[in-house]
């Protein structure tokens, strides 16, 4: 399982990382992108362009699979659930957003545990430092992309900062680091 947080510059990292990642990439990949809530998004029709992968707008009771792109709706919390669901709140902002990548990575590590891979990408503010947290406690991976590319540092600071940041990669390096920690080793 792996959760994705982007904020400011976050559509051309995530671009970017998807489209590196192959049809029958292993896992399910959620994905907490802050968007303008009195917009309509279209997300989730750029990714699904420019990726070999299916990217679908997140639904309340959503299947997690492998292959499968999630992407939060505007103005909503995405949340992983045990037993590999999804659900969706509009509970109060976390870090005056919503959706919220500490949100999605804590219900992730809590879900997850050891299986669990946090990516924290390009974007503004604070957003997914207590989740990547959550992530490293419960012995997960995190990879935060590398603050000298991202167009917006402040995200990747915040979660470099916890200390919990297993890989700092390039952006154009964090698609070929997920397909190697997926891959089985003999």
């Amino acid at each position: 399982m792996v959760a994705l947080g982007a904020s400011a510059g976050g559509l051309n990292a995530l671009t970017r990382v998807l489209s590196g990642l192959p049809a029958d990439f292993p896992a399910a990949l959620v994905v907490v992108q802050h968007l303008d809530r009195r917009h309509r998004s279209l997300m989730v029709e750029i990714l699904a362009k420019r990726t070999p992968l299916a990217v679908v707008q997140a639904s309340e009771g959503d299947e997690l699979r492998a292959g499968r792109v999630f992407i939060a709706p505007p103005n909503h919390h995405l949340l992983v659930n045990a037993g590999g669901r999804l659900s969706l709140s509009q509970t109060e902002l976390v870090h005056f957003v919503r959706p919220s990548a500490d949100l999605l990575f804590e219900s992730t590590a809590a879900a997850y545990r050891e299986r669990a891979i946090a990516v924290v990408l390009s974007g503004s503010g604070q957003d997914g430092a207590m989740g990547v947290r959550a992530i490293k406690k419960m012995g997960g991976t995190v990879i935060v992309q590398d603050t000298k590319n991202a167009e917006f540092a402040g995200m990747p600071e915040a979660a470099l900062a916890t200390g919990a940041a297993d890989f700092v990669l390039a952006v154009d390096e964090i698609a070929s680091a997920l397909q190697r920690l997926l891959t089985p080793h003999d």
